[in-house]
This record gives structure tokens, sequence and C-alpha cells, in this order.
């Protein structure tokens, strides 16, 4: 390999005043001081090579060191690899995608007031397109309508469908259960990001008719008013 000329003429100079035999200290600084010409350094890697190139060293380190502590090596690893990610898909297509939901759910009631029969027939419009997630909320507001409108509820702005099947639930105890499931079938397609089905919406619709039907039980109703 061919000396630059540079450095040549530190190291050794024939005739001249400078000895053979250079200092170890200033022949290694004068070295570095050649070496660092940009003419020895045209072909190097920019620093974003030079950070992908220490990159991709670490990941393969990593990979080497967790091969040989899994079970059948390389292979194995894979296959520990492929299981993970078949759990995480199961788990994201049974839950769905993850939603934040608030720590308390907004009012029944988002727009102006509007009858049961109006509600019921918006919700059908919904059902009917196959919109799941408005004909269930539109259909859980006609049953909260309805018992206002029958004075089983006081109209209140501002109720949650919680509350409402909480105060419901006394003047008909015998749909308590059918009451809360509703509600909390309101709050995850409305503020949980779950959508409507048609399963839940039957049920929704289900329940409307027999609220309809049933006679409450007013002396433990509490007059209708409930906090």
């Amino acid at each position: 390999m061919a000396i630059p000329g540079g450095a040549h003429e530190l190291l050794i100079r024939v005739g001249g005043d400078i000895p053979l035999d250079t200092p170890r200290l200033p022949a290694r600084e004068a070295a570095e001081r050649e070496l660092s010409k940009p003419m020895y350094h045209e072909n190097d890697p920019n620093l974003l090579s030079r950070a992908m190139n220490a990159l991709w060293d670490w990941l393969g380190s990593l990979l080497d060191s967790a091969s040989g502590v899994a079970p059948g090596g390389p292979l194995g690893l894979v296959v520990i690899a492929l299981v993970v990610v078949a759990l995480v898909a199961a788990l994201w297509w049974r839950l769905g995608t993850p939603h934040r939901v608030p720590d308390r759910p907004g009012h029944l009631f988002d727009e102006g007031p509007r009858s049961a029969e109006e509600h019921r027939a918006s919700a059908e419009e919904h059902a009917a397109a196959e919109r799941w997630t408005e004909a269930v909320q539109e259909r859980m507001r006609a049953i909260v309508r309805s018992l206002e409108e029958r004075a089983l509820l006081d109209p209140r702005p501002g109720r949650t469908a919680d509350e409402a099947a909480s105060e419901a639930a006394r003047p008909l105890p015998g749909h308590a259960d059918r009451l809360r499931a509703a509600a909390r079938e309101f709050d995850d397609v409305t503020y949980g990001g779950r959508p409507g089905s048609r399963r839940a919406y039957q049920g929704l619709h289900d329940l409307d008719l027999a609220l309809r039907r049933t006679k409450p039980q007013l002396s433990a109703a509490s007059g209708g008013t409930a906090e």
C-alpha cells in the first residue's frame, strides 16, 4: 500500500535534519493531523449511515442473544414471534380498537326536546338503513322520553342514561336489570367507541315495548323524582 506523501515525509526523510525515529507523541499528533485531511475521508459513510449501521448491529446482537436462549435457536425465536403476533391480532379482533372512555358519560339528550314517537321513528329509520349505533341511541332516548311522558320520570335536562335507568327502576322494578343493560349499551356506543349491532337494537326495541305494557308501581316511585 502506498504511503501518502505527507505521512512519508513525517516518518522518513533521508538526508534531512529530522531523525529517522520520531518521538512517539509528536509522531502520533502529526499522523492524526495528516489523516484528518478531507482527502482521506471522501468515501466515509455519512452520520445517518453510521447511525443506521450501529442500529442494525445492535439489533443483530440482540437477536443473536435471544436466539441463544430461545428453545430451538433462531427457528424457535421465529415461532415465538409468530405466536405473539397471533395473540395481539386475536385481542385486537376481539376487543376492537382501543378507545378512551370518559370519566363521566355525557347527557342523554344532546338536541332539543322531541317526543318519544319522534325518537322511535328516527330509530326505525336508522335501523332500516342498518345504522345500528344511531338506532340504539335513538331507541334509548325514546324509552326515557316515554317514561317522562308517562310521568314516571321528571323531565330533567342533563340526565344521563345511567341516571335514567336507576330512576326508572323504582316504579318499574321488574325491568331494573334490563334498564341498566340498556343504559350500558347506550354509553358503549355513544362514548365507548363500540359500534351498535342489530342484536343490541332489538334488545332495546323489545324493552321499549315491554315498558309500555307494564303497569308501574307508583308507591315505589317516590313521586317520580330522584336525585
